[in-house]
């Protein structure tokens, strides 16, 4: 089965040359139209309009006098396509800007200037663009507009360690807090209090009289601004929550001497701001939830009954996946909750807790394997992607595994088990041809978690 129409999926021919490739070419399908609504570019240009006298954003009015600059600042996974939205609708009148990235981007920006950084681990191209972010802020004058186009992600490509913390510190804390088991809101409360620019700490450095509007994505569940945009919304995370964190996954005696000293009682770690003195206005273009409406709308117009489970998963992304296969074995042997052909799905942010292991893979991979090798014997499909196109630190968006992908991996000698153990999810979806590729796909909310039944 060839196809040649996918614009995200770059190899479906691969992917569609096995197991149940009608009903994998189905989730495919919604895939595509998932990452095709959960556009950020598109979201803007419809939020934003220049006017003779004035900036218009979501319906409110900004009044634009002959002196007034507009400035734009971004960093994040879906950040490009917010700051070119704003460069085309704006064109002469964006004074400038900067907009720090993950990876290759389409082209480049003509009035704001952008910059490439490391994530999930910053780098010192992290820490240069938060130097730039802070020296930008401080050219910014009393009554200019600032839009920021802050979006998940940018706790790495967006780094500035506190006094008495160096880079290698926080790459280190990162680590640590990314393998632990730790969710995405303990994770940020403990690097919100490490970093110069986060938990509204940029937008301290801006003039009191600047005005900040907040356009942004959310990859986290419920949607907190201080967990998708923090470093220009006040912060509701407190230090006693940092230093809960370090407790609650026993990692005082593992990170760096220095971090240990710096949340430690006594140490230097100070209070990130309650409020911030400034207007602002606040615009979320994409709600943590949106790839999970999208495919539940996509799968119901390919004729599928469709079920959410939950928007809001959270926890261990191999147990995810067992659950998915029991609910298939309820729907094929028990024609229960919902009858064939049908669409489960779910989102949210699940994990992997490495447990001292240090595979190649990611929370979507680990979930589409794990729920594969329990899949009732019948016409069933699991599809699990990352909608940035890059699930845990590697190049492959998710896996895409169906009832045959078991006897595929036995057929071949590809020890599943062993490799979810040591978390390999990556090696074992890319020898069964089952792992998803898209690579970055601008655009960062909540996971898809999809499973189809005939």
């Amino acid at each position: 089965m060839k196809t040649t129409n996918f614009r995200y999926v770059k190899n479906a021919d691969e992917l569609l040359s096995h197991g149940h490739p009608e009903l994998r070419l189905d989730a495919l399908r919604i895939l595509e139209r998932v990452l095709g609504e959960v556009n950020p570019y598109a979201r803007s240009l419809a939020l934003l309009r220049l006017e003779e006298d004035a900036l218009v954003v979501g319906g409110r009015r900004h009044a634009l006098a002959p002196h007034q600059r507009v400035w734009f600042i971004g960093a994040g996974k879906a950040s490009f396509p917010i700051a070119r939205a704003v460069e085309d609708i704006l064109g002469a009148r964006l004074a400038g800007g900067l907009v720090v990235c993950k990876g290759e981007q389409e082209r480049g920006l003509e009035r704001i200037a952008m910059l490439r950084a490391d994530h999930p681990v910053p780098s010192a191209a992290s820490v240069a663009g938060a130097k730039q972010a802070l020296a930008l802020c401080a050219g910014v004058a009393a009554g200019d507009i600032v839009i920021s186009g802050i979006t998940g992600g940018s706790s790495a490509l967006l780094t500035l360690p506190c006094e008495g913390l160096e880079l290698d510190d926080v790459q280190e804390l990162t680590k640590l807090l990314l393998t632990c088991g730790a969710n995405i809101v303990e994770i940020n409360a403990v690097r919100k209090h490490a970093s110069q620019v986060g938990g509204g700490r940029l937008a301290m450095a801006l003039d009191p009289q600047v005005r900040i509007i907040n356009i942004t994505a959310s990859d986290v569940i419920g949607d907190a601004l201080d967990y998708v945009t923090d470093p220009t919304v006040p912060d509701t995370s407190t230090v006693a929550d940092a230093r809960a964190t370090l407790t609650r996954y026993a990692l005082w005696d593992r990170v760096p001497a220095r971090v240990a000293s710096f949340f430690g009682e006594g140490g230097p770690v100070r209070e990130t701001p309650k409020q911030l003195p400034h207007p602002i206005q606040n615009e979320l273009l994409l709600s943590a939830s949106s790839a999970a409406d999208a495919a539940l709308m996509a799968a119901s117009q390919l004729g599928y009954s469709t079920l959410l489970l939950s928007s809001c998963f959270e926890g261990e992304s191999s147990s995810l996946g067992h659950v998915f296969a029991s609910i298939a074995r309820e729907i094929v042997y028990r024609e229960g909750p919902v009858r064939p052909p049908c669409a489960v799905i779910g989102g949210g942010e699940t994990i992997v807790t490495m447990g001292g292991f240090g595979g190649r893979g990611g929370p979507n991979q680990e979930f589409a394997l794990a729920g594969a090798m329990h899949l009732p014997d019948a016409q069933v499909v699991l599809l699990g992607a990352d909608t940035d196109g890059t699930d845990g630190p590697t190049d492959l968006a998710g896996g895409l595994c169906d009832a045959l992908t078991r006897q595929d991996a036995a057929a071949r000698h590809i020890d599943v088990a062993k490799a979810l153990l040591e978390h390999r999810a990556s090696d074992a979806l890319q020898a069964l041809s089952d792992a998803v590729v898209t690579g970055a796909t601008g655009s960062n909310v909540n996971d898809l978690k999809l499973m189809l039944i005939r």
